[in-house]
């Protein structure tokens, strides 16, 4: 049985003790196991920093961890990572880390061995652990992605070559008689190669018989087996599990060896654990640290959501608008508060930048709470005011840009200035200007060799997301942290809107389908034939008052209707290069049939 990125979602975590309980009634043997991520995602975190978590992962007596980048979110805190040694003491269950060096962190003294154990310790941190299954020697060693450097706050814990390390850790392993060997990964399926992903290692690796993995919230409804090589060679089969996100799943994994330790049959299958009844033990162990979410979840902050203030995911549709790519009224809304409040600390500040990847979660219409806010900024970043020139800023938006239209945490939602760029050029040369609004309102280039203070959590502050350019400031001193919450911050600023209705204003634009200029069409002008369909070559706003249906026609900028729509208007051929905006009219009645749009739809 396995899992991976529970988050710290304790809703449904009475049935899924139930969904292990009945598994271990068929098969008493099995294993369970965790690929990490435990920690961030909800008021069980924020309240009790993984102990919550803890009491249930002791209750289902799980087997081996392996950590996630996500433990180590609170690296940067005046604690440190003392809530993670915390969460490894009172484990009662070891953990296995072949590729995290904890040596240059005092707090982990003690709790950690470079070894491979067969008699490990509940609490403490192995290279690998053996278990004995049905008179068999099972090896199981973890790994955890080295990206975690760059979106998580390690401080000085460091990461070392997954392959060379798994290389390492089975042979280990196979000199020590073992010759069914787990690898129990946060390294992601099919995650950045330039880091690292379970594809790669199963390929790459040979030895290892089933890698139990996270960190890319795959759902793998079926395990992928891996038989060929990097050169495409045949090889002993790896059998790939991942049970999604969220402790939605329980993963379940049958495998059968043969004599020599080689996978000759599996069947993998997620459990929803939805599906399953609650555990009566369960649901009184929840109820002390539920309560307690409630009462702050619940407690409003004194501001209203006129609308929905959407976090939106792709999801593997780069077509569809994300918090990850694209101006959002949340991240406006975020960045604005952050703005307000680091001029409070610094006059001279003048832009505020929130990566999209920390914006977790939106917030409903109607009266907001504490819960709400924080699940929005779940991970305890602190508000930092940074030193940096022009050309350096130019530098980290291009970053943020920089894998449009796919998503990339480290897109930058920003206050106080606009960022128009060009997603036709090349990676590194898409920003087109940088402006910000100064004291009278007016918007001003920013220049490459002047100096400027701007302001941005402490996490990209410290070039979390891969910004290598503020990392550099932060390690030159350029970089001052305030030490003020950010959901803090947050909330603070919607308690000050009162009435929250934030738009899109345009800060963070791609000029690449607007470089001719706009065009008004007729409503009759507007549609070709099917024989031949009307190309534009710019934006086009088309005024709807007397017809139904546009059809026939290719618009290679953005379309924008405008008007009333009388009965229904449908679409026939018609393919947008940019955006669909319909913000101007009434889409409830829009047909969107016949219509294909590579940009956004704006509604």
């Amino acid at each position: 049985m396995h899992s991976n990125d529970t988050h710290a979602n304790l809703n449904n975590i009475a049935r899924k003790v139930t969904a292990v309980k009945e598994v271990r009634a068929k098969k008493p043997n099995s294993l369970l196991l965790d690929a990490g991520d435990v920690f961030s995602g909800t008021l069980y975190f924020n309240e009790f920093k993984g102990q919550a978590d803890l009491a249930f992962m002791n209750l289902m007596g799980y087997d081996v961890m392996t950590f996630g980048n996500h433990e180590f979110d609170l690296g940067s805190t005046p604690e440190g990572h003392q809530a993670l040694v915390d969460f490894i003491k009172g484990a009662k269950f070891p953990f296995v880390s072949s590729n995290v060096d904890f040596s240059r962190d005092a707090k982990f003294t003690g709790l950690f061995t470079d070894l491979i154990s067969s008699d490990p310790k509940n609490g403490k941190i192995y290279n690998g652990i053996i278990k004995e299954i049905n008179g068999e020697k099972v090896g199981i060693f973890g790994l955890t992605t080295g990206e975690t450097k760059d979106i998580s706050s390690p401080g000085s814990v460091a990461f070392e070559n997954y392959i060379e390390e798994a290389n390492k850790a089975v042979k280990a392993f196979e000199d020590k008689g073992v010759n069914k060997i787990i690898a129990l990964t946060h390294i992601g399926y099919d995650d950045n190669p330039a880091y690292d992903n379970d594809l790669t290692l199963a390929k790459s690796v040979e030895g290892i018989d089933v890698i139990v993995g996270g960190h890319s919230h795959t759902q793998l409804d079926k395990p992928t087996v891996v038989n060929k090589n990097t050169t495409g060679q045949a090889k002993a089969p790896t059998v790939i599990v991942q049970a999604y996100q969220y402790n939605d799943y329980l993963g379940t994994l049958d495998v059968t060896f043969d004599p020599k330790g080689v996978v000759v049959n599996h069947n993998g299958a997620l459990l929803k654990v939805a599906d399953y009844t609650e555990d009566a033990q369960a649901v009184e162990l929840l109820k002390p640290y539920k309560a307690k979410v409630e009462e702050v979840s619940k407690k409003e902050i004194g501001a209203e959501a006129l609308v929905a203030l959407e976090s939106p995911r792709t999801g593997g549709d780069n077509t569809k608008p994300s918090v990850r790519k694209n101006e959002t009224p949340l991240g406006n809304v975020i960045t604005d508060g952050m703005l307000e409040k680091a001029r409070k600390y610094n006059k001279d500040v003048i832009m505020a930048l929130q990566n999209g990847g920390g914006i977790r979660a939106g917030i409903d219409q109607g009266p907001i709470t504490v819960g709400e806010v924080i699940t929005v900024l779940p991970f305890g970043n602190t508000l930092a005011t940074m030193e940096v020139t022009g050309k350096e800023l130019k530098e980290a938006f291009e970053v943020s840009v920089g894998q449009y239209p796919a998503e990339n945490g480290g897109f930058l939602h920003v206050s106080g200035a606009k960022v128009e760029f060009d997603s036709s050029k090349a990676k590194g040369q898409r920003i087109v200007k940088i402006s910000y609004k100064d004291k009278h309102g007016n918007y001003v280039d920013i220049k490459d060799n002047e100096t400027y203070t701007i302001a941005t959590n402490a996490f990209t502050a410290k070039g979390g997301d891969g910004f290598d350019v503020f990392k550099k400031a932060y390690e030159e001193g350029r970089v001052t942290d305030l030490g003020l919450s950010d959901w803090e911050n947050l909330a603070e600023q919607l308690k000050s809107l009162g009435k929250v209705d934030p738009k899109t204003e345009g800060r963070i634009v791609d000029v690449a389908n607007s470089q001719v200029p706009d065009k008004t069409i007729p409503e009759l002008d507007f549609s070709g034939t099917a024989g031949k369909s009307k190309v534009y070559e710019g934006n086009v706003t088309v005024d709807i008052k007397n017809i139904s249906l546009l059809e026939n026609a290719v618009v290679k900028g953005n379309l924008i209707i405008t008007g009333t729509v009388k009965d229904e208007l449908s679409f026939k051929n018609v393919q947008v290069e940019g955006n669909l905006d319909l913000s101007k009219t009434d889409t409830t009645k829009v047909n969107f049939d016949g219509i294909t749009v590579k940009g956004e739809t704006i509604l």
